[in-house]
């Protein structure tokens, strides 16, 4: 059984950055599409950041594009998100996922994803 882990959230002023990672267990990480989703109070979750298996092409949020980074260790089977620049909008809980034989199109798609992490917070404030 899958299982995902993260950790690295916590509390930060705006323009600040966090870095946050996910450890994979539980099947062949590489053969899976990883993102990070979050979850702000009173509001739906949404994606983040994704990254491909094999070639590792990645796909971003507008809101966060340029500021995060999404990467992948398939050596020690982990994720992160460098997260640079955060601004209070980006407090939420983050979450990580994981999925088989995502296609492109939706990668930004939540129901997309067959393993999800209890999430770590991220607060942004002065």
């Amino acid at each position: 059984q899958v299982q995902l882990v993260e950790s690295g959230g916590g509390l930060v002023q705006p323009g600040g950055s966090l870095r946050l990672s996910c450890v994979f267990s539980g099947g062949t990480f590489r053969s899976y599409t990883m993102g990070w989703f979050r979850q702000a109070p009173g509001l739906e979750r949404e994606f983040v950041a994704s990254i491909k298996r094999y070639g590792g092409a990645t796909y971003y949020a507008d809101s966060v594009k340029g500021r995060f980074t999404i990467s992948r260790d398939n050596a020690v089977n982990a994720i992160y998100l460098q997260m640079n620049t955060l601004k209070p909008e980006d407090t939420a809980v983050y979450y990580c996922a994981a999925g088989m034989g995502i296609i492109t199109s939706s990668v930004r798609t939540e129901s997309a994803y067959d393993y999800w992490g209890q999430g770590t917070q991220v607060s942004v404030s002065s």
